[in-house]
């Protein structure tokens, strides 16, 4: 999402959140709005590792057929995945560690973040799941894919509702938009 967010935009504050997290490799996968989207990455600094790659399908499917162009476009020595929204500008660093963390400590196959018994994004799965996500098609949906997955999942508790507050309509943009520093 082009739309302004403090000194950057939406789009721009969630990369800037996860290259501060020491994530190596960001994928954005870019549906409606491309220009914008494009416009706004291309004003971020040159040194993030940073890739795109074009939904077509973006405005009939579900969200996990964004997610299946991202995952093919990855390395084949990556070894896992953080799925996270490109509508959630409030997530905080101090929460995408913690997932990274409890993945590279754990090893677990999929870490969700959890406020309150509720769980959010962004979360991590490991590439023996892919498979999975990317036999997707509607009407299963990744809730479905995390559904199925329940007995795996190594959640970790955050004192952050960050992870569950997305962008989804004009008013929650409003609601959510901070002030631009002067």
């Amino acid at each position: 999402m082009g739309l302004p967010w403090g000194n950057t935009t939406v789009i721009g504050q969630v990369v800037t959140t996860l290259a501060q997290a020491g994530l190596e490799q960001i994928v954005v996968v870019i549906g409606g709005g491309r220009t914008e989207v494009l416009e706004a990455l291309g004003k971020l600094p040159g040194n993030l590792r940073l890739q795109t790659v074009y939904n077509p399908d973006y405005a009939s499917e579900e969200m996990s057929r964004s997610l299946q162009y991202g995952l093919e476009i990855l390395e084949r020595d990556v070894e896992a995945a953080m799925v996270v929204l490109g509508d959630q500008p409030q997530i905080e660093t101090v929460v995408v560690k913690a997932v990274l963390s409890a993945f590279l400590t754990s090893h677990a196959r999929l870490v969700v973040p959890s406020y309150q018994m509720r769980r959010g994004h962004p979360w991590i799965v490991e590439r023996s799941l892919w498979p999975e996500l990317m036999a997707l098609h509607p009407p299963y949906t990744l809730r479905n894919f995390l559904q199925n997955q329940a007995a795996i999942i190594e959640y970790v508790k955050v004192d952050s509702p960050s992870i569950l507050k997305d962008l989804d309509t004009p008013q929650q943009y409003r609601e959510s938009k901070p002030a631009v520093d002067g």
